[in-house]
This record gives C-alpha cells, sequence and structure tokens, in this order.
C-alpha cells in the first residue's frame, strides 16, 4: 500500500487493518488486544517509521525477539513502537550497542516465550476444563485471561527484578571483566537413564507428568543449594555453581532424592570444573562438553566428575580418596568417629568440616578412557563417606 510522508491516522473502523476477510472480530483478537492493551494499528513500515528506527535495524529487533515477518500487514501497535524506540534509544545513547540490543532482544524473547507458552497451555488446560455448557474453551479463556493478566505481569517484573538483583551481585563481586564472561564454574548434567525407551511406553499425560515431576525436582533442589539451572531438556538438566563444593552436595543430593521417587527412572551425573564461556544465559566450551561426555559414560545413580573437579574438592577439605568400599582415609575415619561420638551431623557442620580436615566426599579414581573430542580422559567416582558403624 502506498504511504504518505506525513503522520499516520489509526484506521477506526477496523481493528486489524479493514481487510474485509478479516473485519469481524475474532475471540483471538480481542484476546490479543486485552494482553496487548492496545489495537492493531500499524504496519511494520508505519511502526519503524513512527519510532524512527531504519526499517532494516526494526525488522532485526523483530525477528531476534522470536516473530516472523509479517509483510506489510497492519499488526502492530503503540507498544510495538514504544519498544522499537527504547532499543534504538539504547543504542543512540551509547549504552550498549547494536549487536548488544539484539542480544537483549533475543534473549527475552526466547525467554519468554517458552515462559508464555507454559503458562497458557498450563492455565488453559487445566481451568478451562469445566466450562459452563454451551460454552467453548476460546469463549471462557477472555474473563480467565483479564483476571490472570494483571497479577502475571507483577508477579513476572517481581521474579525477573529479583534475578536481575542476584545476577548483579555476583556480577559486581568479580575481579576482572574476564571473570564475567570466561570465569571459572562448575557445571553439572544431570541424566534420566533409559527415558528414551520408557517413553515410548508411556501415555502422554504419564510422560508429562514424569518430566514435570524432574524438572521441578531439580529445580529445588539447585536452587535451594545456592546453585543456578541453566537449562532442562526433557531427561537432562544443566546447572552451574562457581562453588565445586556446592555442584558436588547437589549431584548427590539429586541423586538421593530421586532414587527415593519409583516414577522416576535411575539418575546419572556428570560434572567438571574450569573455564566456562557465558552468554544469554547459556553457557559454552570444552569444560561444559567434558561435563556431558563424563554423564554419558557414568554409571546408574552414579557422579562422575574430572580430575580439576576431584582437585578442587581436595584443595577445599572436602574430598579425600579412598576405597569404592567406603573405607576412606584415616583421616576421614577419625573424623566419622568423633562426629558419632559428639553427635553433630555432618550437615550441620557444612563448611567447617571442611575447613577442620574432615572431607564429607570420597573419590575413587577410575580407568582412564578416550572421551570422543576430548582425548584420554580420567573420571573419579564421587560419593559421601560411609557414615560410621556405631
Amino acid at each position: 500500500m502506498a504511504e504518505d510522508d506525513g503522520g499516520l491516522a489509526p484506521d477506526d473502523n477496523a481493528r486489524d487493518g479493514g481487510a474485509p476477510e478479516e473485519a469481524d472480530h475474532t475471540v483471538a483478537l480481542d484476546l490479543e488486544e486485552l494482553i496487548l492493551g492496545a489495537p492493531r494499528r500499524y504496519t511494520p513500515y508505519q511502526a519503524a517509521r513512527t519510532a524512527e528506527v531504519p526499517m532494516e535495524l526494526a525488522t532485526r529487533f523483530w525477528r531476534a525477539m522470536g516473530f516472523p515477518d509479517i509483510g506489510q500487514s497492519r499488526a502492530l501497535n503503540d507498544g510495538d513502537v514504544i519498544a522499537l524506540r527504547r532499543l534504538a534509544g539504547l543504542v543512540e545513547s551509547g549504552l550498549i550497542n547494536e549487536a548488544m540490543a539484539i542480544q537483549v532482544a533475543r534473549s527475552t524473547g526466547q525467554t519468554t516465550a517458552r515462559l508464555a507458552g507454559w503458562q497458557m497451555d498450563t492455565f488453559l488446560e487445566n481451568l478451562t476444563q469445566a466450562a459452563e455448557p454451551g460454552l467453548t474453551r476460546a469463549e471462557v479463556a477472555y474473563p480467565l485471561v483479564e483476571l490472570l493478566l494483571p497479577e502475571l505481569e507483577q508477579f513476572l517484573i517481581y521474579v525477573w527484578r529479583r534475578q536481575l538483583a542476584a545476577v548483579t551481585g555476583r556480577v559486581v563481586q568479580a575481579a576482572e571483566d574476564t571473570e564475567i564472561t570466561s570465569g571459572k564454574l562448575a557445571v553439572g548434567f544431570a541424566d534420566l537413564v533409559g527415558f528414551t525407551r520408557l517413553s515410548r511406553r508411556l501415555e502422554e499425560e504419564e510422560l508429562g507428568s514424569l518430566v514435570e515431576t524432574f524438572e521441578s525436582t531439580c529445580a529445588d533442589l539447585i536452587a535451594g543449594q545456592g546453585g543456578r539451572l541453566i537449562k532442562t531438556l526433557g531427561d537432562e538438566i544443566l546447572y552451574v555453581s562457581e562453588d565445586p563444593v556446592t555442584a558436588a552436595e547437589i549431584a548427590l543430593s539429586l541423586v538421593e532424592t530421586l532414587t527415593e521417587q519409583e516414577s522416576i527412572p535411575a539418575l546419572r551425573v556428570g560434572m567438571a570444573f574450569g573455564t566456562v564461556t557465558s552468554r544469554m544465559g547459556d553457557v559454552f566450551g570444552t569444560t561444559v562438553n567434558l561435563a556431558s561426555r563424563l554423564t554419558s559414560i557414568a554409571q546408574r545413580d552414579a557422579v562422575l566428575i574430572d580430575g580439576q573437579f576431584a582437585a578442587a574438592l581436595e584443595q577445599a577439605g572436602a574430598a579425600g580418596q579412598g576405597a569404592a568400599d567406603g573405607t576412606g582415609t584415616a583421616q576421614a575415619q577419625l573424623a566419622d568417629a568423633l562426629a558419632a561420638h559428639s553427635g553433630v551431623s555432618l550437615g550441620a557442620m557444612g563448611r567447617a568440616a571442611g575447613a577442620a580436615g574432615t572431607p564429607r566426599f570420597q573419590l575413587q579414581a577410575m580407568w582412564r578412557r578416550p572421551v570422543r573430542g576430548l582425548g584420554l580422559v580420567e573420571p573419579w567416582l564421587l560419593t559421601r563417606r560411609a557414615k560410621p558403624i556405631r
């Protein structure tokens, strides 16, 4: 359609642009307007011009946020114009460059797309099942979204600010900028054994329930002990921690907790400690690859770590080498006897126990083996020290 050189006049006769085939107000359009808080008004070209952003840059922002090209459909509103203006304004002010602005758009789009999909699937599935007779699911959705929207919006802002505060705290404590993007981290993968075979036998609802239980249990344990859940992949989770001792405790807790749940298959965990590159909330690098490979060779309900991880645990006084039968070192046996005599649990002793020379973990060197893409690797089996016999 031809565009004039002056201001843009909204089409008040049809909220979706006035095309005859789109003139009817559908429930989907009603929901869109309710959620976005404004009717459709602009084509992409009009929105970019109103925001004073080059069309090429506006298209890159739009695609980075995860939205498809819409040609010259009049499907954008004032909120889209404001968003374009804000992103472009950050670049123009010099606070961030254009590449960073694209990253902001992409990371935000990917994260919120998953969140929005999960929320609507969950709420619409669970809360529209008992619809009034004669009402369709679409008709029930509008009042439901109308009630949920302000509460979900405020909660999202609260959680985002909390997460931002936590991340900012970690960043400002870094001694140098290199520690932020390429610092050392303990990386852990936890993988359900035999999940593919199990998925063929279970009904979809049963499989979904299993995955939800697995992911929620892991997420709670990781967060509760101070780790960071990076992502979940159905039958696998990836987490990190700045502290190897914390990461080791999380790994063993995951195995112990999930073993008690009969509906969950056996778990295996692989961990590595070393330099990690962080980008857009994800982690990359050789350390991550090594943790993944160790997971693939771990036995059922076992935790394997690499040599650097083992060395870091020993340096922290949290682990000692011992036999597989749990006899451990003489120092560990003495610590067990003292703990039993004093009645103080290992959990209560915590880090103080490690500092006092009473390691809570035990390491056993495994056979060296070639690992695809990483050469010869010597895994270490990580276990808890056996409790003393009273």
